[in-house]
Formats: C-alpha cells, structure tokens, sequence
C-alpha cells in the first residue's frame, strides 16, 4: 500500500512542504481543487522534489474539455520526468452548471468519451496516430506539427477517476488506471458496491485487477487529548454531514439503512444550517465512514479497514513526530 499526503499550502510553501512529504517518506504529495487551482502546485513540487509521485486529487474534469487536460498533463508529466498522476473527477451538476457554466449531461458516459479522447491525443503525440476522435460529446480531428508537443519522453500518465456511483466506478475500471474512493465512502460500500462495478469494467476492458490501482482518503478522528479530539470529531461530522446532503451520494446511506438521512440533510443545506448538520452524524455512523483512534493507533486502523481493499491511502498522521511518521508509513506500506 502506497501513502500518501495533502499538498495545500500558499504556493510560496509548497516547495519546503513537498520536500518535507518527500524526507517524512510518503509516496505522494496531493493537491485538490478547492479554492486553488490543483496544478500550479505540482510544477513547484516537481521542480524540488526528486521521487515522490505529484497527484490531483481531484482535477474537475467537466469544468475544461480533453485536449487542455492532455497538455496539461504532458507538461506536468515531462517537468516532473514521469511522475505525474492525473486524478480527475466530474463534480455534480450545479458547480458544473452554475459555477463553471459548462454543459452537463450523462456524467458515465461523458466521462468515459473524455477520458478515451485524452488517450487519443495523447497517441497522437506520442505514437504518432492520426488525430481521430469523434464522439457523442467531444470531437478532437485537429492536430498540425506547430500544436504537437515534443517535450515528454515518458509518455501519458496514469489517470485515476474520481467515482461514488456504481457506474462511474465501472467506468473508472474499463477506460481508467485506477479509482478515487470518494471520502464519502464505507469499507462496506467500498467492497459490496464500488469495487464489483470496477471489476465489471475491468472485465469489458479485459484487464485485471493488477492493471489497476484503488486510492481511498479516509477520514481520521484523533486528537493528543479530548480537546482535540473533540475538534476533530466537530470537524468531521461536519464534513460528512455536508457530502450526505448531495443527492448523488444518497446510494452510500441507503447500503446502511441511513437513506432519509440524505432529505434531512439536503433540507438543512437549503436553509444553510450547515453547523446544525453536523449534529445529526450519529456515533454509529461516524464509526462507519472514519477511523476513531488515538494518535498511535491510526496507521493499525487503517491497515485493518482498508487492507486488501486500497492500493494506497491519504494520510497525513497530523499528531505524530517525524520519526513517528515514518514508522507509521511504513507499517501501511507493508499492506
């Protein structure tokens, strides 16, 4: 199992902060976007760091269209000499819509159409295949010598799609190199529903399970003392209170009996009672989506729960002295 960590920071830290995830022993450092664009990052990162693999995790894949993706990620991939992980997701319809203001229909089927014409483009550059891709949402026929990147000898790099539902995780499994669990995601979902609908693409594809790689960030509630322990469960409850009130995660509550939680929560978010939500995260369920331990116990917990179900996990172990760090990685990277 690989471990990985957050790479958020103001720009002007990242190359002190990638440095430190590289000397602490992770295997990559990740961005999202949140707030800031996730690739700016990586280009610091790449530039002062020599081994750790440089991650989006996610890149919203709808708010942009394939070929600005692919190059992109070819400058990445060339600046980072081959060690570049494009993680990509599809966002839910009102940020694509009303935030982005680009179009959203058939999120399956969109995305498996822009994640096949990236791997077009990217033949074309790379293997020198005729420029041919045309679909039901993205048509790519265009590609003179002036516009054909020359700088990247390590060729296209993995991508890793973003999935809660059944069907963007067969998706992930036909036409991608590996999953992003959601954080809104239960061992018990992630093995009854997620990871049989990625074998069902794998299957269509005619690939194997070793072709594939499953990342999951699990949520952690720890603290040195109950102060912060309590802080960390407030801040967790909150977290997935919110994610519970999006419609399109309803599927993760149901496995557990926990579906009308999903109307509550999508009423409250309507009203903007957004601190009251966290409240009505029962014990129960917090056990079910976090691990709830002490400091030194987290990387044991998350070896137990996720273990044989993740190729590697976001953790950053916040509490633990850098001599603490790294034995707990290593105790999930013997997973």
């Amino acid at each position: 199992m690989k471990v990985d960590s957050g790479l958020m920071a103001s720009l002007e830290d990242i190359p002190k902060l990638a440095q430190s995830l590289e000397a602490q022993g992770f295997d990559a450092g990740i961005t999202a976007e949140l707030a800031s664009d996730p690739f700016f990052p990586l280009v610091l990162a790449a530039e002062h760091t020599e081994r750790i693999d440089l991650f989006t995790s996610i890149a919203v894949a709808f708010s942009r269209n394939p070929m600005l993706l692919a190059n992109i990620s070819n400058d990445l991939q060339a600046y980072s000499k081959g060690r570049f992980i494009l993680g990509i997701g599809s966002q839910i319809r009102p940020h694509i819509t009303k935030r982005f203001s680009m179009p959203w229909s058939n999120p399956a089927a969109r995305m498996r159409e822009f994640i096949l014409a990236m791997r077009a483009i990217w033949d074309c550059w790379y293997t020198d295949e005729p420029l041919r891709f045309e679909g039901d949402y993205y048509t790519h026929t265009l590609m003179t010598p002036m516009f054909t990147p020359t700088n990247n000898p390590h060729g296209a790099p993995p991508v890793i799609l973003a999935a809660v539902g059944p069907k963007m995780a067969e998706v992930a499994g036909e036409v991608a190199d590996g999953m992003l669990v959601h954080a809104f995601t239960t061992a018990d979902y992630l093995r009854e529903v997620s990871i049989p609908a990625i074998e069902k693409g794998l299957e269509k594809a005619g690939r194997s399970r070793d072709d594939f790689q499953i990342s999951y960030p699990p949520f952690v509630v720890t603290g040195r003392n109950e102060t912060e322990k309590e802080e960390s469960r407030v801040g967790v409850t909150r977290q997935l209170a919110f994610y519970a009130s999006t419609p399109a995660y309803r599927g993760v509550l149901e496995l557990h009996g926990w579906g009308e939680l999903q109307s509550e929560l999508n009423i409250m978010s309507k009203r903007g009672e957004w601190v009251e939500m966290g409240t009505r995260i029962t014990d129960d369920i917090l056990d079910a989506f976090a691990i709830v331990c002490e400091p030194e116990e987290v990387a044991t917990r998350v070896k137990e729960r996720y273990g044989g179900l993740a190729d590697r996990v976001t953790c950053a172990f916040p509490h633990a002295t850098p001599e603490e760090r790294l034995e707990y990685i290593k105790v999930l990277q013997s997973a």
